[in-house]
């Protein structure tokens, strides 16, 4: 868990688009389990810097694609230095290694396509432990109904892959005692950039600002609300794996709304 959160964090930190943690070290405990080591960052919590993380953010899911032109061939599922570049590019979706949103590993294997990548490796891998581990059928019946449509959310879109935090709620964003943004605890990947927006309003907010500046960077794009239900569905789901039954409802109610939308 704590190797994924470092190679995460080390790969937030090489882009310079946005200020994370120093990583140091993940050492095991005399007693068992693991740690990580970050060098010190006094934190507090988000409020005039609101702004300035969502121009940072924007610049960070546009590094990938921004520097394609520039740099020559796209390199796919390469680790952190494997072409002597601090930042490769990357054509693919999914990250080198495993990461965790809560403490539930996530399956990061390298896809072609952010829609597959998206049904099969996260929406499926969710809904999967908890048809086995609740059980709960009725949530894999909506599925079944859900999961023809997958492809018609991303009708029209040409999705490049950006680098994720993955986790950026709330809780895991702040400002220094400088007043400069700062994030942590991602659950990193490289994904569709819309997806990292998703969590934020989902507990808290990160402030009005935060959304005015991303997207002076990056507009919003046909279907946006839409797609922000879905990248919600997931935390939902996640959530009910790792909390119980208390979001199973809202898991069950976003399901059936989004089997109901009108898609091309």
């Amino acid at each position: 868990m704590f190797q994924g959160e470092l190679e995460g964090l080390e790969a937030l930190q090489r882009t310079g688009c946005v200020r994370v943690p120093k990583p140091l070290k993940v050492f095991e405990l005399p007693d068992g389990g693991a740690a990580i080591a970050f060098d010190f960052v006094e934190m507090h919590p988000l409020k005039s810097a609101s702004g300035s993380l969502g121009e940072n953010l924007a610049r960070l899911h546009l590094h990938n694609s921004s520097s394609r032109h520039s740099r020559g061939p796209l390199l796919e599922q390469q680790g952190s230095d494997d072409a002597g570049d601090s930042s490769p590019l990357v054509a693919s979706f999914g990250f080198h290694a495993v990461t965790c949103c809560g403490y539930l590993p996530q399956d990061n294997t390298w896809t072609d396509d952010w829609p597959t990548f998206y049904t099969n490796r996260r929406l499926q891998t969710q809904i999967d432990r908890i048809v086995r581990e609740k059980p709960d059928s009725e949530m894999g019946d909506h599925w079944l109904r859900l999961l023809p449509k997958m492809p018609h959310f991303f009708h029209g879109l040409d999705i490049f892959p950006s680098l994720l935090h993955g986790d950026l709620w709330s809780g895991n964003a702040a400002q220094t005692a400088g007043g400069d943004p700062v994030v942590f605890d991602p659950a990193a990947v490289y994904g569709h950039h819309e997806f990292d927006l998703a969590i934020s309003t989902m507990f808290g907010s990160l402030g009005r600002p935060f959304y005015t500046a991303y997207h002076q960077l990056i507009p919003k794009a046909d279907g946006f609300d839409t797609r922000q239900k879905l990248y919600q569905l997931y935390h939902y789901l996640n959530h009910y794996n790792h909390f119980g039954a208390g979001y199973r409802g809202s898991c069950l109610r976003l399901m059936a709304e989004l089997c109901t939308v009108s898609l091309p």
